[in-house]
């Protein structure tokens, strides 16, 4: 069978390098806008997903927040209320706050200052995002961490000991990030006191607390034993707010419809423009289906023949597209857009191209070629 689909390939090299074109254009922008569109969840979920959540499994909120890049203050006395709560271990108070980073050059920044207590930093940054430094640094005086792909946006060479000026008080840069980072601007990490001095951030308040689970304890029942044991506030799961967050930012921002459009758009163009290319092709050699019904081929066997024709273009031009989707990847990471594809990812764009590839040829082609009566072929 796949030697004959092979030969009904090549009897048209020109369509069939049409219809891999098109499978390999689809599946590219289809995977390149899921790429970007992770890439963008990643940023939205930053404050959360790049704390330590191994310490922190539980964040504090107040009972109206969804989104962790919008946090009100809190009362500082919370931190040891909350301690009182059967099944929680420690809390740990959080500081974020915003400023602006003046630069030798003279260029200004805003940026988000993120304060936790030495040495856990459990609001980060975790270790393995850690390229250069110490993190137990973050507690010296003037200490802040910087994003190595924020380099760009501040147009100025960050590196440790690079001096700046945050929100007009001096500061050094000591710890180097890569890819901690979030939607709401560049992340400097320090710790607890230093966040609320160069910010000027109550000390009676905190922005969030991060609870450590007494082992024993499920997280989520010690969620709701919080959220029945104090008023005014809200605790979540870290991985629960995170995704919170993604899912308010990518709703209220129409971040998703704009990409889930594009993504559907190119799924429908690919599926048209493949079955009419694949339908185009079928009619050029309707003359060679009828023979083969003529000497005796059922139309499950000229079914099978068009779908096996299918199949091995969608398997072609899916190989086309995660070439150039890996080689798009690696030419984008140096700039900052740090894009990864998980196998799931990988298995649902080949079951889009098959879809788009399969699904034509049974939409267009199949229906088409099953109806050819054999005497057609000596009919003049």
């Amino acid at each position: 069978m796949i030697a004959s689909a092979l030969r009904f390939i090549r009897y048209d090299k020109i369509k069939s390098l049409g219809v891999i074109i098109g499978i390999v254009i689809s599946i590219f922008l289809i995977g390149q806008q899921i790429g970007v569109l992770r890439f963008l969840t990643g940023l939205m979920g930053g404050l959360v997903g790049n704390s330590r959540q191994d310490i922190g499994q539980i964040w504090v909120v107040d009972n109206i927040t969804r989104n962790a890049n919008e946090l009100s203050k809190l009362d500082e006395s919370l931190v040891r209320e909350l301690r009182s709560i059967d099944g929680v271990k420690n809390t740990y108070p959080i500081v974020v706050s915003a400023a602006s980073v003046k630069f030798a050059n003279g260029k200004l920044s805003p940026v988000l200052i993120i304060g936790s207590e030495a040495p856990m930093f459990v609001a980060g940054p975790r270790p393995e995002k850690i390229i250069d430094g110490d993190i137990l640094s973050l507690n010296d005086d003037e200490t802040f961490s910087a994003e190595y792909y924020d380099q760009s946006q501040f147009d100025y060479p960050i590196e440790s000991g690079t001096r700046v000026e945050i929100n007009g008080k001096s500061a050094v840069i000591k710890v180097q990030t890569k890819n901690a980072r979030g939607f709401a601007g560049s992340f400097f990490y320090t710790n607890l006191s230093k966040a609320r001095y160069y910010t000027s951030f109550p000390e009676s308040k905190v922005s969030t607390i991060a609870v450590e689970v007494d082992p024993g304890y499920a997280v989520d029942d010690v969620v709701e034993n919080i959220n029945n044991s104090v008023y005014g506030i809200k605790a979540w799961s870290a991985e629960k707010l995170r995704k919170s967050t993604v899912s308010y930012i990518t709703v209220s921002s129409n971040i998703g419809t704009s990409i889930g459009s594009l993504v559907i758009f190119a799924v429908i163009s690919g599926f048209f423009i493949i079955g009419l290319t694949l339908y185009s092709s079928a009619v050029d050699r309707m003359k060679d289906y009828g023979t083969l019904k003529a000497i005796g081929a059922t139309n499950w066997y000229i079914t099978k023949l068009i779908v096996t024709q299918s199949f091995l273009f969608a398997v072609t031009g899916f190989a086309i597209a995660m070439l150039l989707l890996e080689g798009f990847r690696a030419g984008v990471t140096n700039s900052g857009l740090v894009i990864k594809y998980s196998f799931i990812e990988y298995a649902v764009l080949f079951l889009v191209t098959v879809f788009i590839s399969v699904g034509s040829s049974f939409f267009f082609s199949v229906r088409t070629i099953r109806n050819v009566e054999p005497a057609a072929v000596f009919r003049t």
